[in-house]
């Protein structure tokens, strides 16, 4: 019979790897801020029909796990608001100086598509209505956040490089603290939607996996 002092190198290290990653594991755990559910608010943006049906491949996946953050957050207590990218008929919204706004009106999109309902949103979640790819640009966002006393936001929506990007910038510089889920983010380009998570996101939010975040909301 070996004994613990009989095992082979390769056992050894093992074991140790081992026990290495489960600290890591329990580090990073212990590490993530928890949050006050009455200061925090998470906020879905872009998840609707018209976005989501570019990308029908992936659609399902992203709105089952949005629908799971969205019903543990309601369950913390964390408020859930909702913002779409939304235009009248004849885009009278978009600049012809905007190029990205340009490109949205040469393909017909938002002005007749709504908030995915398979997130489920209850009657008195609001609802904020952009023109642009921002949150809070032009829009009252900030404002009612504010009035409730809310400083903490969770944050996550469709695409990174658009309205994820431009809104987690806004809300740094006007001192949020700040959460990302990347599971419940997407961009067509998975490159660019992995570097913003390891530069841009992580430089201004603590940025979890789904999992992490439904351990933060239990």
């Amino acid at each position: 019979m070996s004994t613990s002092a009989e095992r082979s190198p390769t056992d050894s290290a093992g074991h140790q790897q081992d026990t290495e990653s489960t600290a890591d594991a329990h580090s990073v755990t212990m590490q993530t801020p928890a949050i006050v559910p009455t200061q925090t608010a998470l906020v879905v943006m872009h998840y609707q029909t018209d976005i989501l049906a570019l990308f029908p491949s992936v659609a399902p996946t992203l709105l089952s796990n949005t629908r799971k953050l969205c019903d543990a957050a309601r369950a913390k207590g964390v408020s859930v608001y909702f913002a779409k990218i939304h235009f009248r008929p004849g885009y009278p919204e978009v600049s012809p100086l905007n190029r990205n706004g340009q490109g949205i009106k040469q393909l017909g999109l938002f002005v007749d598509d709504q908030i995915s309902p398979e997130l489920g949103r209850q009657p008195n979640e609001p609802l904020i209505i952009a023109h642009r790819a921002s949150v809070f640009f032009g829009t009252d966002l900030q404002v009612r956040l504010s009035a409730r006393g809310i400083n903490t936001l969770i944050m996550v929506g469709i695409a990174s490089t658009g309205v994820v990007l431009s809104s987690v910038a806004y809300a740094s510089d006007a001192d949020f603290r700040l959460f990302t889920v990347k599971d419940c983010c997407y961009d067509p380009d998975p490159v660019v939607h992995d570097h913003l998570f390891s530069t841009a996101f992580d430089s201004r939010t603590t940025v979890l996996s789904l999992a992490d975040a439904l351990v933060l909301l239990d």
